[in-house]
């Protein structure tokens, strides 16, 4: 189905969000700083070895390799794809050198710029907050409570599960469920009645793969939609706004979540 969609509250007592790309408008600030921080490795790896090395492409590179990821893990995705292999350690050269240069490419583009949440979500949000259903936002970076306080948005969640509970907990991560799952048992709700709002393919197969009673992808540049059902997707939706919080019999008219 796509959207517009009716959130059944007779299913749902609960919404597990992803936070960049859903909450936010940060899925483009994390492109821009990988591609920056990529970029710099594949000029490295075209002066040593002397093959030209294609920079970083966000729209071929990104979505498949680093959306939704870990951080490590969407850098050794977009690696392999390329060939190339960086040393494990602190030095220079070596991936943890790669991922601390994009952190600080990222803080600093949040820093000069801010962070906007999306309308549609703010208003969701507080919709979903005068219904009584409970919110986890969720988010593979360490930076997720940073974003959230400079979007003006913690305030309207329930439960934040993030980069460094990941760390801290050893939580596998996506397409692996683990943060979702986590998120779940924070809110108190079994995941058969949490809904999931991912924009990420990796993030709508954590929600199928994790037993959630909905999972609505959102794919706000018309681009993901097929692949986003073929992956879990109860229903996709262009924008939060499409998204109506209700019951079953209020909405004959509208797809039921």
């Amino acid at each position: 189905m796509t959207g517009p969609a009716v959130l059944d509250l007779a299913a749902v007592d609960a919404v597990v969000l992803d936070t960049d790309g859903v909450v936010t408008d940060t899925a483009r600030t994390h492109a821009a700083a990988w591609k920056r921080a990529f970029d710099e490795v594949l000029r490295d790896v075209t002066a040593r070895s002397g093959r030209p090395q294609p920079p970083f492409d966000v729209e071929r590179d990104y979505l498949p390799y680093v959306d939704g990821r870990a951080r490590a893990d969407g850098a050794r995705a977009f690696l392999a794809s390329r060939g190339i292999v960086l040393p494990e350690g602190t030095g220079a050269g070596t991936l943890d050198a790669l991922l601390a240069r994009k952190n600080r490419y990222f803080l600093a583009e949040v820093a000069g710029h801010g962070v906007r949440a999306f309308p549609s979500m703010v208003a969701l949000l507080r919709e979903l907050r005068r219904s009584g259903v409970r919110v986890a936002a969720v988010s593979a970076s360490r930076n997720c409570a940073r974003v959230l306080h400079a979007a003006g948005v913690a305030g309207l969640v329930d439960v934040r599960v993030d980069g460094v509970d990941a760390d801290r907990l050893g939580l596998a991560g996506k397409p692996d469920p683990a943060l979702f799952l986590e998120a779940a048992r924070r809110l108190g709700v079994p995941p058969g009645r949490c809904a999931v709002v991912e924009d990420a393919l990796v993030g709508v197969e954590a929600g199928r793969a994790g037993g959630f009673a909905v999972v609505i992808g959102v794919d706000r540049h018309g681009r993901l939609a097929r692949e986003m059902r073929e992956a879990g997707a109860d229903v996709v939706v262009a924008d939060l706004a499409d998204v109506v919080v209700g019951r079953r019999a209020d909405a004959p008219h509208r797809p039921v979540v």
